[in-house]
């Protein structure tokens, strides 16, 4: 089965969340890695930017968002680059979650994980 095209925009795609977003009062840099950057310096910029994301009130909906469009670049919702291509690898391509909130029902326990003490090196 041919793989799904990335950063495909929901047609249901809203956007009043983005207007709450914490991170609308961070630097943009810090969601999103420079070229070539690898190792504990991704790490860290990611753990700094899951920081901001775990106190945001509209995270979920950020979240959702990302898996529905299958974001492929920067941290949305709490959740890294890596975090979703987990959770696109695992999703069926044939029933991916297309309408609002499905996205965060599919990967809820991810959605969790990502701001979880564990996933911002504090546990």
């Amino acid at each position: 089965m041919p793989q799904q095209p990335l950063a495909q925009v929901p047609t249901d795609a809203r956007w009043f969340w983005q207007d709450y977003g914490s991170c609308r009062s961070a630097d943009p840099l810090l969601f999103f890695h420079p070229q070539n950057e690898r190792g504990s310096a991704r790490l860290r910029r990611d753990r700094a930017a899951k920081l901001i994301c775990a106190s945001c009130p509209v995270r979920v909906e950020c979240a959702d968002y990302a898996v529905r469009a299958r974001e492929p670049y920067g941290v949305w919702g709490g959740l890294s680059e890596e975090d979703r291509e987990q959770i696109y690898a695992r999703l069926d391509a044939r029933h991916y979650p297309r309408r609002e909130g499905e996205g965060a029902r599919a990967a809820a326990r991810e959605i969790a994980e990502a701001i979880s003490p564990r996933a911002l090196g504090i546990a």
